[in-house]
């Protein structure tokens, strides 16, 4: 089974070989829940997000990564914050892939859909705000949470 394995500026990590834009996106239901996956990759638990294809906008690839995932279809609402830290490698153990870490974050609001696993989710949950920091998560999906749950008015820029 392929792995992601998240290192930060660790020297042991492998040098990056690749740059790949991805968006990750905070989805809430009407009562303020949070849509969250559990990777098939780590276990970790996450919000929906993946590579943006060639030909497609950062909204559109946002819509299509969560439904993919989740099941839910979703409709863009804002900015949470772009997250592109250089000491940030993912090595993905499938193709040697050691991606330097390039995410733009945004806010959705759930339209339509029941959660539903994929292959890149063993588990899909609506996740109350005040439990979805408990959950077991990769430092840089906290960070990304953390974020969005302090509300603040500027996206935070890294």
């Amino acid at each position: 089974m392929s792995r992601r394995i998240d290192f930060y500026d660790d020297p042991d990590a492998p040098a990056p070989n690749s740059l790949v834009p991805s968006v990750n996106v905070v989805v809430t239901n009407d009562t303020g829940d949070i849509l969250m996956i559990r990777r098939s990759d780590n276990d970790n638990w996450a919000v929906p997000g993946g590579a943006i294809d060639l030909g497609e906008s950062l909204p559109q690839a946002a819509v299509r990564e969560t439904l993919e995932e989740t099941g839910i279809t979703c409709e863009i609402t804002g900015l949470v914050g772009s997250y592109t830290d250089p000491k940030h490698v993912i090595l993905y153990t499938s193709n040697g892939e050691a991606r330097q870490e390039f995410s733009i974050v945004l806010t959705a609001r759930a339209v339509s859909g029941e959660p539903t696993p994929s292959s890149e989710s063993t588990e899909v949950r609506w996740v109350p705000r005040d439990q979805v920091e408990a959950l077991p998560m990769d430092r840089s999906m906290a960070l990304r949470i953390g974020h969005y749950l302090t509300g603040t008015a500027q996206p935070y820029i890294g």
